[in-house]
């Protein structure tokens, strides 16, 4: 059962490495949070956190530098930021003020225009009133007024999130039960991810060729199924890393995360007459890391022979793993094999990522594990595990308040015992340890 409260809206905080984005981050959050030092790099993951000003709640993503131009680790925090951006109600880009517009600065901000994204521009580093006219440089960027703000000291703060708080949306789609579940299909190029589309509206609804990279823009389609609707997204093929698309195809991978971010369960297409390949796994973690509800479907199954049955079965037991409790459907796209099987997958699926334990009903059973299967001894001491809580779905959250932390193989062996009792077939498990000073006796 989905929630029927509003959705909260996301801020995004960006701009190239080192102006102070995380410290603006701990500044609109009154507390320190994020990481911060002097040096580029310290932030490379997108960190999210719960924002508030005047009443408006929003979440607050923190993010790495962003250099279009990056390579190897660089380009990768990179495509997490762009990622963000794409995925954002509203944008903040950071700016250093007292170095002026750089080429990257530019860079970014034509990015940032070209996408249609709401950006606030902070003018950050302006720690008094002879530094303004710093700020009023950055008109030169074509984002509008640069608001000017000190992180570090809070100068100008109140008026930047007055800024943002006006460019939020004024609703955010909250989710209904009445509502289409959302569904993104997605893999990486030439899958058969628009021919599954067209398979499932009975028409052409994405234009199918042969030539990878056919698929540029994600299109949305009603589609009713027996008799539920669904809405899906056919997206263009991730590709390994966004900075290795250029042009079109940059926006049309950036469009792609967007759209994933935006679905509730991902279809996440393989090539199922071709070995499993990075990209296929790159993929399966972008759901990951979007939390959502996850059906593998194997498709060209109508090209397969016996032999490469057996090398698929050692494949997904070998590269996809970590996503044994996703369930896999057999399909071919082209002639419609398996197609109806899906619907009733993704229903599952979807059902386990809403699900929730009751407390007790979750204490008692971990309370069990822990006395069959006590955590191991760390420096000397062992963790005690003194309750457990759910406080959220879609995925199921769960929280382990412990005397000590616990070991993450300790962690994984716990999310296998919960899967074992509980299910949760076909989505992600958020497990994390807080922790508290076991009582001085």
């Amino acid at each position: 059962m989905r929630t029927t409260s509003a959705a909260v809206p996301t801020v995004a905080v960006v701009g190239r490495p080192n102006v102070g984005k995380s410290t603006l981050v701990n500044r609109i959050l009154g507390r320190r949070e994020a990481v911060v030092e002097d040096q580029p790099g310290v932030t490379r993951d997108r960190v999210a956190y719960d924002g508030e000003w005047s009443g408006h709640a929003f979440t607050l993503l923190d993010t790495g530098g962003w250099d279009p131009q990056g390579e190897g680790l660089g380009g990768a925090i990179s495509d997490i930021a762009a990622s963000a951006a794409a995925a954002a109600d509203v944008v903040i880009l950071v700016v250093d003020a007292t170095r002026g517009a750089t080429e990257i600065d530019a860079e970014v901000s034509r990015l940032l225009q070209r996408s249609g994204a709401r950006v606030v521009l902070a003018a950050n580093k302006v720690d008094n009133s002879r530094a303004e006219s710093d700020a009023a440089a950055l008109w030169s960027l074509g984002l509008g007024e640069p608001h000017p703000v000190s992180a570090l000291h809070g100068r100008g703060s109140g008026d930047l999130l007055d800024a943002v708080v006006a460019a939020l949306p004024e609703s955010v789609p909250a989710a209904d039960d009445d509502a289409p579940r959302r569904v993104a299909i997605v893999g990486r190029p030439n899958v058969g991810k628009s021919s599954l589309l067209n398979r499932l509206a009975g028409e052409q609804l994405a234009l199918v060729d042969p030539a990878a990279g056919t698929t540029r823009d994600p299109v949305d389609s009603l589609i009713q199924i027996d008799s539920t609707t669904w809405q899906f997204v056919d997206t263009a093929g991730l590709r390994r890393k966004v900075r290795q698309a250029s042009g079109t195809e940059y926006f049309a991978s950036l469009r792609t995360a967007s759209a994933l971010a935006a679905a509730e369960v991902a279809l996440v297409v393989l090539d199922a007459s071709q070995p499993i390949v990075e990209q296929d796994v790159r993929v399966v973690e972008a759901v990951l890391e979007a939390g959502r509800a996850m059906v593998l479907v194997a498709n060209k199954w109508d090209l397969m022979d016996d032999e490469r049955r057996g090398l698929l079965a050692r494949e997904w037991e070998r590269d996809l793993s970590r996503v044994s409790w996703a369930p896999r459907v057999n399909i071919s796209a082209a002639s419609g094999r398996g197609v109806g099987r899906l619907a009733p997958a993704m229903q599952s699926a979807l059902e386990q990522w809403d699900r929730r334990i009751p407390t007790a009903e979750l204490n008692d059973f971990v309370g069990s594990v822990v006395a069959a299967t006590p955590p191991p001894v760390r420096g000397g001491r062992q963790p005690k595990i003194r309750y457990v809580t759910q406080p959220g779905t879609a995925p199921p959250r769960f929280v382990i308040f412990a005397s000590r932390p616990l070991e993450a193989a300790y962690r994984r062996f716990l999310e296998r015992r919960l899967r074992e009792q509980f299910g949760f077939a076909g989505t992600p498990i958020d497990l994390s340890v807080r922790t508290r000073r076991a009582d001085r006796t």
